[in-house]
């Protein structure tokens, strides 16, 4: 950092813009990168090789002055040494532009140099290892120093690259164009970058920065952090802790228990339809359920609109049978042995016990054994229809759902026969 006079302040500062290439461009900046790590990677091999000799040599006690010489690890050694061997290791190098070459081998250099520094202890900090080599997915990045970089000359819009051209950007690029124009910034050097699915340029910028001066210059101010408040200022202004790792964990949270639940739903209604002939779903109400408010949060957290909606399209695409059941049909109060339908059934009853019969199951595994009893029957009574919405339920006459089951009045002499029939029974 430079201090000039009347507060100007020469600084380094780094100008990210989002790209947008087309295909082919796209090819090229791989290219490039790819050269990149090829060319870092090659050195690094030559270093290794190199050094691995020398320390089995002096396994050997061979004398010092008779070990294989060692290689020059600056980056211009390493560019020396390139430029004399890559017509045979990379025949294709005249492809890319020599900067993607001679970034490679410059990363190299001072890997190799910070590893040096840090087992003679010229390094300050953690204990650094020999460098590795970088596979594809080691980052994919290339930067360029010489060349014909910068902004575009009256746009905008795009960016200017070595070999691969005018580059359209996603954002306008006016902020450091202006400062490019007033001749208040250097472009000095250009990185681009594949990260989370999108290319992006940064530019590394020397620029004049006119900041404003303070508007108390003769007052100090004492800062406290803390996690209740983000800061407290000795002035007592008290700035809140945004908690955005909270808000952030919540969200995220939220988000992935909707991916879960999704993808729970989408398994089993696919297992359903590529297993069986023939399926029995319930007609529910869900927002009507929704008004419990002890079971509203379980009820929206299972998703049984959606593993409707799914089951119904799945189902017809697999040619599979599939009834929806009539949202009155008495599924959960019926004995599923003699086909008695109890008066009464409280939720907290998760037993269903016959009364008739003496027959006792789980009132879940009940309910769904009487709704795939439905397919046996073609009898509309029986309140299920094929492939078909229900319709509205509440214009429905269903016979097997009558009297006591639903609390609604039956036809007459519905209840008669139902009667004679569970006597019969």
């Amino acid at each position: 950092m430079i201090v000039g006079v009347s507060g100007e302040v020469t600084v380094v500062q780094a100008y990210r813009f989002a790209l947008t290439p087309t295909p082919t461009q796209e090819a090229l900046l791989r290219s490039h990168c790819g050269g990149q790590r090829y060319a870092y990677n090659w050195g690094l091999a030559r270093v290794k090789a190199n050094v691995d000799q020398r320390a089995a040599e002096k396994s050997y006690d061979i004398p010092g002055d008779q070990l294989t010489p060692p290689l020059s690890w600056s980056a211009y050694g390493l560019r020396k040494d390139w430029n004399q061997a890559k017509d045979e290791v990379a025949p294709w190098w005249a492809e890319n532009s020599k900067e993607s070459y001679a970034s490679g081998l410059a990363n190299l250099a001072t890997a190799l140099k910070n590893w040096g520094d840090s087992r003679t202890g010229k390094r300050k900090g953690r204990n650094l290892g020999f460098p590795r080599f970088k596979g594809r997915r080691a980052g994919v990045t290339c930067r360029f120093t010489t060349g014909a970089f910068g902004l575009a000359e009256g746009d905008r819009r795009h960016v200017k690259l070595p070999r691969i051209g005018m580059v359209r950007t996603h954002e306008s690029t006016r902020k450091l164009a202006r400062h490019v124009e007033r001749g208040t910034a250097r472009i000095r050097s250009t990185t681009v970058t594949f990260r989370s699915g999108r290319w992006f340029c940064s530019f590394s910028v020397e620029i004049t920065r006119h900041d404003p001066a303070p508007a108390r210059p003769d007052t100090a101010v004492g800062v406290d952090l803390g996690v209740t408040s983000l800061a407290v200022l000795s002035t007592g202004e008290v700035i809140p802790n945004p908690r955005h790792l909270e808000i952030a964990q919540r969200d995220l949270r939220r988000l992935q228990r909707q991916a879960a639940r999704r993808d729970g739903l989408h398994k089993l209604t696919t297992r359903l339809v590529r297993t069986f002939g023939a399926i029995v779903i319930e007609d529910l109400h869900v927002a009507g359920m929704l008004r419990n408010r002890h079971l509203a949060r379980r009820i929206a957290g299972v998703g049984m609109g959606e593993l409707r909606r799914q089951v119904e399209y799945k189902a017809r695409w697999a040619g599979v049978h599939l009834r929806v059941a009539n949202r009155w049909h008495p599924s959960s109060k019926t004995c599923s042995d003699c086909h008695v339908v109890k008066a009464k059934l409280r939720l907290s009853e998760r037993t269903f016990h016959c009364d008739s019969c003496g027959f006792t199951l789980d009132r879940d595994l009940n309910a769904a054994r009487n709704l795939a009893g439905l397919v046996e029957t073609s009898s509309p009574s029986y309140g299920a229809t094929l492939n078909e919405p229900a319709g509205n339920p509440r214009k429905t006459t269903v016979h097997g759902a009558a009297g006591t089951a639903t609390g609604r009045p039956a036809p007459h002499g519905v209840g008669q026969r139902r009667r004679r029939k569970a006597t019969a029974a």
